[in-house]
């Protein structure tokens, strides 16, 4: 009896020490899985927060191609599709080079091709008789009037939305914005006399189709120099408007009611 009694006991400890390794071994994987996930939570907030110290130009959050927009358009720019952008290119360029270069006028190119369309459509619908085909089908073109009201609101929209920008600029409550403005407004001017419309549109539309590319492409290295740059410029500002911006005297804006 003694012997059962001693082997029970002998059993129980042994049972009782298998669950004890078994409940140490539970416990210790929940503690490495809590403290896995501890550390992945850690790793992602610092890559998130190393991340969030980059400097990017113009303070983008967004991939390139989500910053132009999305789509067709953003594509072409950054050549997605290498034949479409270069034919959009190649299109863009023949204007520039028939307007431009070669002095050809708009009304003239206008009016000589609906002059080369008409004559083959009307030749086309008075021979089909004569050689046994089927007459052009031209189709019934109708501007619809919801597709006018929509241009129409669209444009009222942005049309309100830069009246406000001017009238936000122009009540000098910021003074970098209003400098900013100013010396864009003169840098453009300084274009303009230089270059015509059509030139100066040709060349901002061959910078749409190299500039995103090439700043995808080497956005680190561009983002570096930018950041010194931003730099340089905040430190010149600061001594320009130690100097003479702050010796400017100030008085209180007032509404002004006009009848």
């Amino acid at each position: 009896m003694a012997d059962n009694a001693n082997e029970h006991e002998k059993h129980e400890s042994a049972a009782e020490s298998l669950i004890e390794k078994i409940t140490e071994k539970f416990h210790g994987s929940d503690s490495s899985s809590s403290d896995s996930d501890d550390d992945d939570k850690g790793i992602k907030s610092a890559a998130s927060s190393a991340k969030a110290k980059i400097y990017r130009l113009f303070g983008r959050e967004q991939p390139v191609h989500k910053v132009l927009g999305g789509g067709k358009p953003a594509d072409i720019f950054l050549w997605r599709d290498k034949k479409v952008s270069a034919g959009v290119l190649g299109f863009a360029t023949a204007i520039w080079v028939l307007f431009e270069l070669i002095e050809y006028h708009l009304l003239s190119l206008v009016c000589h091709i609906l002059i080369l369309g008409l004559a083959i459509i009307f030749l086309w619908s008075n021979a089909s008789s004569f050689i046994n085909k089927s007459p052009p089908k031209i189709p019934e073109v109708v501007v619809r009037e919801d597709i006018v009201i929509g241009v129409a609101n669209a444009l009222r929209i942005e049309f309100n939305r830069a009246f406000a920008i001017l009238r936000d600029i122009v009540s000098g409550k910021d003074l970098k914005k209003f400098l900013a403005v100013i010396a864009g407004l003169w840098v453009l001017s300084m274009l303009g006399s230089c270059f015509n419309f059509l030139t100066l549109f040709y060349i901002c539309f061959v910078l749409l189709h190299t500039v995103p590319l090439l700043y995808e492409k080497y956005d680190d290295q561009i983002d570096a120099f930018a950041e010194k740059a931003e730099a340089e410029l905040k430190k010149q500002y600061a001594v320009f408007d130690a100097k003479i911006l702050s010796k400017i005297p100030k008085g209180p804006l007032k509404d002004k009611k006009f009848l």
